[in-house]
């Protein structure tokens, strides 16, 4: 059987009609199950994960997106994740039986019905990027919502799909074919949001870039290869977070980020007080945590066990119970 991935962001987090409505719009399509749904009031945005045959994840994404466009107001948001569109990104991740390719294809015929019918401008990247300099989500969504109609009067940034023009309400969608990314945060105990951006210089791979004794710029990578990383204060608990987005798990894993923020956080004065998993996440880095947690003495864990132990140590439950069953895309299907 066929089945892809979906995890459109959509820029509500904080109006509960808004994002079930979205979610209900996903619910109805035949052919898709959707697995989870999760706000987050500070970043004033929605994660959305759901799966099915290919023709059928696209039109659930094409009808969220579609919704979204009528119950969000870009001009009047505002929110601690960057964004650029009430339909934020949307992604397609192959699971099972599905190419990259058949991934790609499904992102241009969303992004071109998107265009065309709703009249929101539309960015390819990762996979599906026609161009080097559009392969990464973050230099698309530079500048985001607000810096969106001056994007748009520059040649280099015409949309790949729609006209250059500023739709004020939806501002623009970005979306493509990936592998799968999670989406992890480690949260600190300062509400010092500078130093949790600091970190997220420290670690991610891109790291930062600095002047040298000439004034000429010089790029000093992150520690952690495949690692996105922003520092964000999260009002609700008075703490600073380090967002990150694990590009691919079997590079850098969850526990190893989070090993790493620990160390970087301690050089600076503060400490890690647990993490969590935004949307769901597979099965082998959960068993790889707890592997790399458990005891000496307890080398014959079974699978269960594995994954309570990487719960523990990795403080997933700080804010809400991380329920495996719910959690772990392989326990979804």
């Amino acid at each position: 059987m066929k089945i892809v991935e979906c995890v459109p962001n959509f820029s509500e987090g904080r109006d509960m009609k808004i994002i079930n409505a979205i979610g209900d719009s996903i619910r109805n399509v035949k052919g898709v199950k959707l697995l989870s749904v999760e706000p987050d009031k500070d970043y004033n945005r929605s994660v959305v994960t759901f799966i099915g045959e290919p023709e059928a994840v696209k039109d659930g994404a094409f009808q969220a997106t579609k919704m979204a466009a009528e119950l969000i107001d870009m001009s009047r948001h505002k929110g601690e994740h960057p964004r650029m569109g009430a339909t934020d990104v949307v992604p397609f991740v192959p699971v099972s039986g599905v190419s990259m390719e058949e991934c790609v294809r499904l992102a241009n015929d969303y992004g071109k019905r998107v265009a065309d019918e709703l009249h929101i401008p539309i960015y390819l990247y990762e996979e599906a990027a026609r161009t080097p300099e559009r392969q990464n989500l973050a230099t698309i969504r530079k500048g985001e919502y607000e810096g969106l109609v001056e994007k748009l009067k520059d040649p280099a940034w015409k949309p790949d799909f729609g006209a250059a023009v500023f739709n004020a309400k939806s501002g623009a969608t970005v979306t493509g074919a990936r592998v799968f990314l999670i989406a992890y945060n480690v949260n600190l105990t300062t509400n010092n949001k500078d130093i949790a951006h600091e970190i997220a210089l420290r670690i991610r791979e891109s790291g930062r870039t600095v002047k040298d004794g000439t004034g000429k710029s010089v790029k000093i990578p992150g520690s952690l290869k495949a690692v996105r990383a922003m520092g964000v204060l999260l009002e609700r608990f008075n703490i600073a977070q380090v967002s990150i987005n694990l590009i691919n798990f079997n590079i850098t894993p969850p526990h190893i980020a989070f090993e790493e923020v620990t160390k970087q956080a301690q050089k600076l004065g503060v400490n890690v007080s647990g993490s969590e998993i935004v949307g769901l996440i597979p099965k082998e880095a959960m068993l790889m945590a707890g592997k790399f947690y458990a005891d000496v003495k307890h080398h014959k864990l079974n699978e269960d066990q594995l994954i309570a132990r990487a719960i523990q140590a990795l403080g997933l439950s700080q804010f809400e119970q991380f329920v495996p069953e719910k959690k772990i895309i392989e326990y979804m299907l």
